[in-house]
């Protein structure tokens, strides 16, 4: 290896090439988000809490006596109904939870029968059964 101009060039070059990428400053690389992470987690968070409530109105709907009886005449496995109910995708737990809420609602005021009940419960319950065949 010579030690010409040429060589001494290439050593300058090289220390001024690190010397800037090592001490450039740290917002140069860093990269500009377009939501926050506090939002982030707060977007995380609702969604998650939004969930579980879904879950647990879908669980009471299918914890009352209407809809245990309405299980048990359709021969359905409450367990298996009430396991599917944590497989559901988002969407498709809060629209079934919000037909469940609706159902119960207007069975309390006395908009719908019995019997109307349980072809609801049965319904929700095949549609969660279906849902879970479908995924497997």
């Amino acid at each position: 290896m010579s030690s010409g101009p040429l060589c001494h060039l290439r050593m300058l070059l090289t220390c001024v090439f690190v010397s800037l990428f090592a001490f450039a400053p740290q917002n140069l690389a860093a990269q500009t988000h377009v939501v926050s992470s506090s939002d982030l987690q707060h977007t995380v968070t609702a969604t998650t809490q939004t969930r579980a409530q879904n879950i647990a109105r879908l669980n009471e709907f299918f914890s009352t006596a209407a809809a245990q009886k309405a299980l048990r005449d359709a021969k359905f496995d409450a367990t298996q109904v009430k396991n599917g109910i944590g497989t559901l995708d988002d969407a498709e737990l809060a629209n079934l939870a919000a037909r469940a809420q609706k159902a119960q609602k207007d069975f309390a005021a006395g908009a719908i029968t019995d019997h109307l009940l349980v072809l609801i419960v049965i319904a929700i319950a095949v549609v969660i059964i279906i849902i879970l065949a479908a995924k497997l």
